[in-house]
């Protein structure tokens, strides 16, 4: 088979932890040709099929120039087995552009994983709120006084943009509602842009677990990411520690509840974050943590990935 990746530029990657890495390094033990693309790179032409300025590679096995170059062509991208959308957010008015791109190759025959159409449908903060009976409260809004009145309710918030990744723009405030004021104005631009608050769980201190689905099916182990110090973000950008462990009873209830219904609608891989049994986020765009989970206890998340890839391409 050859495969797609449509990712952010492949020379920024950090090999020794990159999710998109580690699918491509698994493909590509099992034989499968790789190529890659960025968004940018896909044009449509009016009478012609979705083509892309695509760079067919090989893995090295080299952790310095890890990957060779072994053609660059434009290309339909109907024309591989399989077309996986890996880029990062924001999810911004550029990636909905390159979604429409992809939907369109679907309808001249390619297979998008994930599925346009389902990335678009499940913005990566709102499609919590169909899952309510998993969630800690939580409010959507652009008006500052539904922020203060969800405040006055539970005294200890957290307050994000719909559009950050990465602990990106997350605000606590307490119970004397310090700067409540000022970060909501920062946050919803002074009533322009919808922001999320959510009530504080302080489970935040035993990590944000990151829990991967694939095909419907959770992976048995989920990814604990322990805030440090003073900080009250437990995401790895932010500087918390990946810690590997079994899922809980909790953990598989949501899962199984949501897994099989986001893959239904053509999400391969998502990726729950849950706090204290609470679902925060449903990752979709481009979910990580694969080779944390892989070293950490030996289950191998790339093949699993991998499995369920081939086995959609095969699929009528």
């Amino acid at each position: 088979m050859h495969f797609l990746f449509v990712a952010d530029p492949i020379e920024h990657f950090k090999i020794y932890k990159d999710t998109t890495f580690s699918m491509m390094r698994e493909a590509q033990r099992r034989g499968h040709a790789i190529s890659v693309c960025e968004p940018r790179h896909m044009r449509w032409q009016r009478g012609q099929p979705v083509t892309a300025g695509v760079r067919k590679i090989t893995l090295t096995g080299s952790p310095d120039a890890w990957f060779r170059e072994e053609s660059a062509h434009e290309r339909p991208l109907h024309a591989f087995d399989a077309v996986l959308m890996r880029k990062d957010p924001p999810f911004d008015a550029e990636y909905i552009y390159a979604t429409h791109l992809l939907e369109q190759a679907e309808r001249e025959g390619a297979r998008v994983i994930n599925k346009p159409r389902a990335l678009r449908d499940h913005p990566e903060k709102l499609a919590i709120m169909e899952f309510s009976e998993f969630t800690t409260p939580t409010l959507v809004t652009r008006d500052a006084a539904a922020v203060r009145a969800f405040h006055a309710e539970h005294q200890d918030i957290i307050l994000k943009p719909l559009d950050g990744m990465g602990g990106m723009g997350i605000f606590r405030v307490k119970a004397d509602g310090l700067n409540l004021g000022s970060i909501t104005e920062t946050l919803n631009k002074d009533g322009a842009q919808t922001i999320m608050v959510q009530r504080f769980v302080p489970e935040i201190a035993q990590g944000d677990k990151r829990v991967l689905v694939i095909g419907g099916q959770a992976v048995p182990y989920s990814l604990a990411r322990i805030p440090q110090g003073s900080e009250v973000r437990g995401n790895l950008a932010a500087g918390g520690k990946g810690v590997a462990q079994p899922l809980t009873e909790q953990d598989r209830r949501i899962a199984e509840a949501i897994g099989p219904v986001l893959a239904e609608r053509g999400l391969l891989l998502i990726g729950l974050d849950v706090i204290g049994g609470s679902l925060t986020e449903i990752n979709v765009t481009s979910p990580t943590c694969f080779q944390e989970i892989t070293e950490q206890t030996g289950f191998d998340v790339p093949a699993m990935f991998v499995d369920a890839l081939e086995a959609a391409v095969k699929k009528p």
